[in-house]
């Protein structure tokens, strides 16, 4: 698992869960040659049943989100770990799987840079969506396999820079016991989401995951800048936009996290001070360091770019328009039909989760709800809510458990 999922920091074992410290097969080596790669392709094809899956990353160090290492198990053939950077993708590797059902935890996590190597699955389960719609309180690797089959896994290597070669031994051995217990982990929850009635819940959900989208553009993205959203003049934002571009830039030409290469920290202190000179610049403390004051004048050149925008240049204080409802403080005053409407649909919907344990969030999106009583279908039938949730993303599932209370609770308000 790799930075940014719901992996469980490394917590010390419980007394009844035993700590899991060797793969059962030992450390595999790393696939990274091409006869190598054409061996594991070959007895990965002759193997049957699902796939244990995982990638490794190296968001905070590395530019974007390319995958370091793929992890790839089968019980009757065993894991093997393959270095994707010395091959152009990973085609004949996803090809060799065929229609098996790959076994991944928070498959959102690694899906999009599985398919950026051409390896897309035709049948997913995804372990942690499976603990999530099952009620669990921690649904992290770690965390589901002590509950569920009383081991152990150790998870200090979740946040390393998987782009570091040769990986140490260490790390290829967390990888390695990262799908080791995929599959038989699959074997238990599913038969849990059998006797709870769960198991068309669970596979409509992974369905969903295997097909969707990639992520569009963010749009602005620059206004993500931590701490930017207190500063409330124009001119301060265009220098937050033009210290941002100018930092992914040169953070992509040198393949390093944007946040390496300048914390938000200085941009928003840049934008706060509004120096005028490189000299100016380097008086921050944000600017003090010695990488940080050699690219200055690259900085400086961004700040003066944007200090000398014309005004109807500037960036609006409010963003790019958005279809979005406003938000839910101000409905009382903007809205106050919407805002009853609100007021009545949320706790109906928690306390429908709460019957099914379900968090709320994998019951029905909150962005679908508030726009459902912000603007409501007309007319405000089964039919027309059904249609509206189903634009917004939500399952048959979950339109069967939520439409018809929210149109009898609604209709009232």
């Amino acid at each position: 698992m790799t930075q940014g999922t719901t992996d469980d920091a490394a917590p010390a074992p419980e007394p009844d869960v035993t700590p899991l410290r060797e793969p059962a097969g030992g450390v595999p080596r790393v696939v990274a040659t091409p006869a190598a790669y054409r061996d594991a392709v070959e007895r990965l094809a002759a193997g049957t049943g699902p796939v244990a899956v995982d990638a490794e990353r190296a968001s905070g160090y590395r530019y974007g989100q390319r995958t370091y290492l793929v992890q790839v198990r089968r019980e009757d053939v065993g894991t093997f770990l393959v270095d994707p950077v010395p091959f152009e993708d990973l085609r004949e590797l996803g090809d060799a799987l065929g229609d098996a059902e790959w076994v991944l935890h928070a498959a959102t996590q690694d899906l999009p840079g599985l398919a950026d190597l051409a390896m897309r699955p035709a049948r997913v389960f995804d372990t942690e969506l499976a603990a999530r719609l099952l009620g669990y309180e921690r649904v992290g690797l770690g965390a589901v396999v002590a509950r569920v089959l009383g081991l152990g896994l150790a998870k200090e290597h979740s946040a390393q820079d998987w782009s570091t070669r040769p990986l140490p031994e260490d790390w290829l051995k967390y990888a390695a016991l990262d799908v080791e217990l995929l599959v038989p982990l699959r074997e238990h929850l599913l038969a849990e989401l059998t006797e709870q009635g769960k198991a068309d819940w669970a596979a409509q959900e992974f369905e969903s995951e295997r097909l969707a989208p990639p992520a569009p553009p963010r749009v602005d993205p620059w206004r993500r800048t931590s701490g930017s959203h207190a500063l409330r003049d124009r001119r301060r934002l265009a220098v937050v936009r033009g210290l941002w571009e100018a930092r992914d830039a040169n953070a992509r030409l040198r393949d390093l996290s944007p946040g390496r290469v300048l914390p938000d920290r200085a941009i928003v202190a840049a934008a706060q001070a509004l120096p005028r000179t490189v000299a100016d610049l380097t008086r921050l403390p944000e600017f003090a360091s010695k990488g940080t004051k050699r690219r200055a004048p690259v900085w400086q050149r961004a700040i003066s770019e944007a200090l000398a925008l014309p005004a109807d240049a500037l960036p609006s204080l409010r963003g790019p328009g958005t279809d979005a409802p406003p938000p839910a403080r101000a409905w009382a005053d903007r809205d106050p039909a919407a805002w009853a409407r609100l007021e009545v649909a949320r706790p109906l919907v928690a306390q429908i989760a709460e019957d099914h344990h379900l968090p709320t969030e994998n019951l029905l999106q909150p962005d679908a709800l508030r726009r459902l009583c912000w603007t409501p279908p007309e007319p405000f039938t089964l039919d027309g809510v059904a249609a509206f949730l189903r634009g917004r993303g939500a399952r048959e599932w979950q339109i069967g458990l939520v439409a018809q209370p929210l149109v009898d609770a609604l209709a009232g308000a």
